[in-house]
Formats: C-alpha cells, sequence, structure tokens
C-alpha cells in the first residue's frame, strides 16, 4: 500500500532551504520516493490552517517512507531543512 509525506512548509531562509531542496530529490529517489506536489500555486478551501509550500511525496510503502525519513542521510538534511524553515510533515497510508 503507498504512503505518502505531506508536507506545509513556511521558508524562513531561503538561502539554507536551497541547500536542503537541492541535496534532497536524490535521497528520495533512492527510497523509492518520488513527488508528486512540489511547490506551486496553493489555496485554502475550507478552515482556518494557512498553506505555505507543499509538498507530497509518494512512497511505495510505509516501511519505505520511514526507511527514508530515520535514515542519517535524510536526518543531516532535515536538520538544516528545520533551521531554514517552520511547518509540519505527516505520514499517511494510502489506498
Amino acid at each position: 500500500m503507498p504512503a505518502y509525506i505531506h508536507g506545509n512548509i513556511q521558508i524562513t531562509d531561503p538561502a539554507l532551504y536551497e541547500t536542503y531542496r537541492q541535496e534532497v530529490p536524490a535521497l528520495i529517489a533512492a527510497h523509492g520516493g518520488r513527488y508528486l506536489v512540489r511547490g506551486g500555486a496553493v489555496s485554502v478551501l475550507e478552515g482556518p490552517g494557512q498553506a505555505h509550500r507543499q509538498v507530497i511525496l509518494e512512497f511505495p510503502d510505509m516501511a519505505r517512507l520511514k526507511a527514508f525519513y530515520h535514515s542519517p542521510e535524510y536526518q543531516r538534511l532535515a536538520a538544516i531543512r528545520q533551521r531554514a524553515s517552520t511547518g509540519t510533515l505527516v505520514a499517511v497510508e494510502g489506498v
């Protein structure tokens, strides 16, 4: 069953975030993941939340998603992302 990471990210340091943005695609691909959404126009249709930069990644299953997220290589990049932005990441199984 596919699994997804949904990110709602507000970039606070564009120069530092660029480092993350340049390095993470190869790591996502190495774990069997792919981008479904990466930036682009966004608008909130319902609810009080604010939409910022949206990212949706698809992985073959939750085990591969978690292997990606918890890998030492991604944790190094996650630390960069966390210094350069605020937001949320959610993992969800698909159908």
